[in-house]
This record gives C-alpha cells, sequence and structure tokens, in this order.
C-alpha cells in the first residue's frame, strides 16, 4: 500500500541557524532535504508504476489483447477492428467461389404482356399492327404465402344393426381439435436451431410473414426431436474432428438464461463442433469429449487448461498474438512489437506464396525469417528485463506483461 509522506521544507530560521554553526550544520540540513526528495522521486516512481499498471488494464480490450469480446462492455466503442491492411484482400467474389448469378428462366410460370398502344414519336395508333418482337425482363419473387387450414372430418355413423356409433380413423399426428403442422414446426425449428435465433422473434417472423402466430411453447417443443435427429451427423463430425492433423479450439464466453456461461468450439476449414458449458477449462473440454482422444496439432490461445492434454503437439493463434503485440506497440510505445506483428505477416504471405507442392518454404528463406525473428524476440526480452528479487514492502516494478513475448517465443515461426 503507498502512504502519502511529509515533505518538510526547512524555515528560513533553520536555515540562518545553520549558516551560523557554520558548514557542517549547513550539510546536515541539505542532506536532510535531500533524503526527502530522494523518498518522494521513489514513492511518485511507485505511484507512476501503478497509475501505468491501472491504465493498461482499464484500456485493455479485446481488439489488441487476449480479452473475449464479450468484456468490453457496450457503448460506443467499435469492438471489433479487422487485423487486416487494407488493400489485402479485394473486395467482392473470391479466387474459387462460383457465385450465383440469376439466369433467365426458359420456361417463366406466367407472361405478362405489355402492349404498346400508339407511336412514341408521331402519336399514331398501333392498334392492329403485326408485333415484330419482344423485349423481355424476368423479376424472380416469391408469391405470397399463408396459412393452409385442412379441416380432418371423421365420419360418424350407427350401424343399423347394433345400434353402436362409429368413427372414421384420423391421421395419427392430428392428436388435438386444433394443432399446427409438420411444416410449421419445421420451420420454427429451422429458425431457432439452424439460424440461432431467440424463440421469441421466430413467433414474431412467423406471423409477420404468413399472419400466424405460433406459440412460444410449440417453437420449443418443434426443436427439441432435432437433437436425437443430429446425434449421428454429431458424432461423425466429431469422429472426423478428432482425426484431423490441425484443430483449432477456442472458448466465448456469453449469457445464458442469465447466467455466464462458455462456447467452446473445435474446428477445421470445413467442420465445426461446438458446445456450451458453465465452466471454461479443462474439465468443460473433457464434458465435450474432444481433446482427450486428439492425436494432431491443437492450435489455440494459451489459455492454461490446454496444456493438460499433452498427447497432442501444440500451437498458439498468431492472430491473438497480433493482438497482443498491437496491445504492446500502442500501451507501451515498444517497436519490437511493431517488428513482430510484420514479420508475423510476412511469414504467412511468404507460406500462402509457396507452391503446394513444395509443401514448405525454401531452406534459405526459412533461415532468414528464424534470425529475424530470434533478433526480435532478443529485442523483447531487453526491452523487458526481467525484475530483480524485491524486499519485504517493496512494490514488484513491472514494465509490461511478458505474455506475449513467452507466447511468441515458444512458437518460432511454427506456421513455416
Amino acid at each position: 500500500m503507498i502512504r502519502p509522506m511529509n515533505f518538510r521544507m526547512p524555515t528560513n530560521e533553520d536555515i540562518h541557524t545553520a549558516f551560523e554553526q557554520g558548514e557542517a550544520a549547513v550539510m546536515a540540513l541539505f542532506h536532510e532535504v535531500a533524503t526527502q526528495v530522494a523518498e518522494l522521486a521513489q514513492q511518485l516512481a511507485k505511484q507512476g508504476e501503478v497509475l501505468q499498471e491501472v491504465q493498461a488494464r482499464l484500456t485493455k480490450t479485446s481488439r489488441h489483447s487476449r480479452k473475449p469480446p464479450a468484456s468490453d462492455g457496450s457503448g460506443n466503442v467499435k469492438r471489433t477492428e479487422s487485423l487486416r491492411k487494407s488493400g489485402a484482400k479485394p473486395h467482392g467474389g473470391q479466387p474459387g467461389h462460383d457465385g450465383q448469378p440469376l439466369r433467365a428462366s426458359e420456361h417463366p410460370d406466367r407472361t405478362l404482356t405489355h402492349e404498346v398502344p400508339s407511336c412514341a414519336h408521331c402519336q399514331a395508333s398501333l392498334q392492329g399492327v403485326e408485333v415484330v418482337g419482344y423485349a423481355e425482363r424476368q423479376v424472380f419473387d416469391r408469391p405470397a404465402i399463408r396459412i393452409a387450414v385442412t379441416a380432418h372430418r371423421a365420419q360418424i355413423k350407427v350401424c343399423p344393426a347394433c345400434g353402436s356409433a362409429n368413427k372414421g380413423p384420423l391421421p395419427e399426428a392430428v392428436t388435438h381439435a386444433v394443432q399446427d403442422g409438420p411444416t410449421v414446426h419445421t420451420w420454427a425449428a429451422s429458425c431457432t436451431t439452424q439460424h440461432h435465433m431467440p424463440v421469441e422473434r421466430t413467433t414474431e417472423i412467423c406471423a409477420d410473414l404468413v399472419q400466424h402466430r405460433v406459440s412460444e411453447a410449440t417453437v420449443w417443443k418443434a426443436a427439441e426431436p432435432w437433437d436425437r435427429c443430429m446425434e449421428p451427423s454429431t458424432e461423425a463430425v466429431q469422429g472426423m474432428l478428432r482425426h484431423a492433423e490441425v484443430l483449432h479450439v477456442e472458448e466465448s464466453g456469453r449469457r445464458v438464461t442469465g447466467t455466464w456461461h462458455w462456447l467452446h468450439v473445435a474446428g477445421t476449414e470445413r467442420l465445426t463442433s461446438d458446445e456450451v458449458h458453465a465452466k471454461r477449462g479443462h474439465e468443460a473440454r473433457d464434458d465435450a469429449g474432444m481433446l482427450g482422444a486428439f492425436r494432431g496439432t491443437a492450435v489455440h490461445a494459451h489459455w492454461q487448461p490446454y496444456g493438460k492434454y499433452d498427447a497432442c503437439a501444440q500451437a498458439l493463434c498468431h492472430a491473438h498474438h497480433l493482438r497482443a503485440l498491437r496491445c504492446i506497440d500502442q500501451q507501451y510505445q515498444q517497436t519490437w512489437a511493431h517488428d513482430m506483428a510484420e514479420l508475423l505477416l510476412e511469414s504467412k504471405a511468404a507460406v500462402e506464396a509457396t507452391p503446394e507442392r513444395a509443401m514448405s518454404v525454401s531452406p534459405p528463406e526459412l533461415e532468414v525469417f528464424a534470425t529475424r525473428y530470434d533478433a526480435v524476440v532478443q529485442a523483447g526480452f531487453e526491452a523487458n528485463p526481467a525484475p530483480r528479487p524485491t524486499t519485504a514492502g517493496e512494490v514488484k516494478k513491472r514494465v509490461v506483461s511478458l505474455d506475449s513475448v513467452d507466447e511468441i517465443r515458444t512458437t518460432r515461426v511454427c506456421s513455416l
């Protein structure tokens, strides 16, 4: 705890008394003042370090640190910012994307003919004049949709022989006097499970589009069978993920029924498996049943519980590195962080420019990257030397958190 100190300046009487007493008294008075100044400077330095630490913690966001976007809070601050430089990726469709342009249909559902009654130049009537051609334009639109109500009537007949009443059989799915049909259930379940819409919004969309409001209970009930229907696909996807060469894992916080939970994601370029859990650490990953049987390379954000899974190789996510490096560059003005970010981006571009058949960049180019890499890491440690042992009651001096430096040092251009 930093306590205020009392700085006592000598009065004119003190100075005059010391002057009369001689040189030794003047020097003693001066040393007393110098000691107080040194203590005040040390106190100010400690306060500056604490203030810098608090300021760094308060200004840290998901844009330049490992903090999740949910921790940024609301407000007018832009919560996400792309690390991609302007012009690095062109707008519009990317190479390999086929696109889905509208093409004229050879057999339109209906054709509307717009007649020309008179000449636009001389106003002469064109009624009865032979048509020499058509200028056609097509509009793709969906017809208005509405709920179709089907009344199922079961005949009731009284047997003339025995007098008993007999009722015709109704479809097995028709169990209530009034109910929603299977198409409505499929639509509601698709909105909530496939498109992640809230239940209340799903009922509103149904009312807006077909003028039929579905109850929230119906929406909940419609989604229940999907878990069972998706179990085979879910198990197949998780099985392929367990045998992947590289697996990206991540966790992101979100609220579930007002309580903070974590969405645990494991995926590749084409496959994704996610699970919501109340815990963030290895207990949640064990329940997901993904990393325990994985033997490839797991790419993550250096979250410590991932270290428990030592049967698989570990790689650290450079996107998280770039955010941490941005924080060090902007908050502490350390140039090595900017140099490291540039090096990581250059090495990534070199890998992307390497022909697929080569499998890796050339050994000379790899050596150049490795040499630069070691030099930048060394510069980072020189800018942030290890703290010396502190004595009892002394405030531990912190320049900048070395998490980013340690993380990057362990990867050593792993993408190459």
